[in-house]
């Protein structure tokens, strides 16, 4: 009768003693923590109208709403991989997973737009800490050969927690309410926080386990090598490359799906919200698949450069055919949206391409420097972008909403389209660049 209990009890004990295996709980456990991550930053577009409703916004207020998340997220990534460097990704992360859903419940139980502003501002804050976190968790328990599945897999965590933003966090906040459901997912992001705290571990050997074959020590350097670290790579053209590359393709991907793409469908095909979301969601399946699917395959082949080169050739003749044609056939701008989501794969490529080219012990500095690089497009591609829909139009509303223009729209795809060719120009001097000699 107890045989099975005592054989499940023996399985999750071999588990736990195997390092190739208790690996893998532990990045859930942090990965369930990045879920979330991505739910908050893009659970805005669901919760607009609730939001404006409770809290008497008007459109701009929202907008420095949505974006005040990519803001603080952006500046904070090199901090953060200070952080990770010095103390390790479990502190780090159990830190910001703390702030970041303590911040979503004080944001539930918001009753002004001043109060709601700083709470969004602390989810973000709390959530920069936590990806580069995850990157190098997997820097300190993955081979190097495995870190580019590793990135890929980490950021399809992200896609998925993009996919819930959408129609699931809908269904679920019109049946119980937004202010329930945003508490609700604070409470559970409390849980994963002190399951960081109480599982995981930086190293294997902080595990009280045998180092993984392949996986060097990496002992916490000072803070004086940090900054050392940090000055190196803030001086490299090489770094620079991949953070201008991220900033264009990042940034325009994240502003297409999280912001303007809806409105485009909606008022250029004339339908209505729920298939246009349809569209975007695409989007987000790409940037799920995307991410593992070229990290495996990377991983497999030795490749990388050449998937960015022509990931961001091919990304931005996907937007120059709606900026040339402004209304391509519906099903091309499906195309358009998966490919754009699911290209962010070969992008991803760049951060084991970091963290090889540096000293081990300064992954999470490497890391974060570039990481920013896409939240600094997500902040400035959407006003950039509205500036010009804006310019472009006419006066007419329709339920209190502007009425933008194909031209308008056209000249906004074709702003993409012009960063993915300097995109192209990024990807291309580092394929040229791609085996120099690493930076320590």
């Amino acid at each position: 009768m107890t045989s099975g209990p005592i054989r499940s009890l023996g399985s999750l004990r071999s588990i736990w003693r195997d390092p190739t295996r208790r690996r893998w709980a532990l990045w859930a456990i942090l990965a369930a923590s990045f879920l979330l991550v991505s739910l908050y930053r893009l659970s805005t577009a669901v919760l607009a109208e609730n939001l404006m409703r409770a809290l008497s916004m008007s459109g701009t207020q929202l907008g420095t709403l949505h974006a005040v998340f990519f803001l603080v997220y952006a500046l904070l990534q090199l901090p953060t991989g200070v952080l990770v460097d010095r103390f390790g990704p479990r502190l780090t992360a159990a830190a910001g997973a703390t702030v970041m859903n303590l911040a979503a419940v004080w944001f539930a139980l918001a009753g002004s737009y001043a109060t709601a502003l700083v709470a969004r501002l602390l989810i973000g804050l709390g959530g920069s800490l936590i990806f580069v976190a995850v990157l190098r968790f997997c820097a300190n328990w993955y081979r190097p050969d495995e870190f580019g599945t590793m990135s890929g897999l980490s950021f399809a965590v992200g896609g998925a927690g993009g996919l819930l933003a959408t129609t699931p966090l809908a269904v679920v906040v019109s049946a119980a309410g937004w202010r329930p459901t945003v508490a609700g997912l604070g409470v559970a992001g409390l849980v994963v926080a002190a399951a960081i705290l109480i599982f995981v571990r930086d190293t294997a050997s902080a595990a009280g386990l045998e180092p993984v074959t392949g996986v060097p020590d990496q002992d916490r350097p000072s803070m004086r090598e940090i900054g050392g670290y940090a000055a190196r790579i803030l001086s490299d053209r090489w770094a620079w490359a991949v953070a201008v590359l991220l900033y264009c393709t990042g940034g325009v991907q994240l502003t297409l799906i999280g912001l303007w793409g809806i409105p485009y469908i909606v008022q250029v095909y004339d339908v209505s919200v729920t298939t246009a979301s349809t569209i975007t969601l695409l989007g987000g399946i790409g940037t799920a698949a995307g991410p593992p699917a070229f990290g495996w395959l990377s991983d497999r082949t030795g490749v990388r450069t050449t998937f960015v080169v022509g990931a961001a050739i091919a990304q931005t003749a996907a937007l120059g055919i709606i900026a040339a044609v402004g209304d391509p056939p519906f099903f091309v701008v499906g195309v358009v949206f998966l490919a754009v989501g699911g290209l962010v794969g070969a992008f991803v490529l760049t951060y084991p391409m970091v963290r090889s080219r540096y000293d081990d012990r300064a992954s999470g500095v490497a890391i974060g420097a570039i990481n920013g690089a896409s939240f600094f497009g997500a902040a400035t591609f959407p006003t950039l972008m509205g500036t010009v829909l804006d310019a472009y139009w006419t006066g007419e509303l329709l339920d209190g909403v502007r009425v933008y223009t194909m031209t308008g729209y056209r000249v906004a795809f074709a702003i993409g389209a012009v960063a993915g060719v300097i995109a192209i120009g990024c990807a291309t001097w580092l394929h040229r660049h791609d085996g120099a000699a690493t930076t320590t």
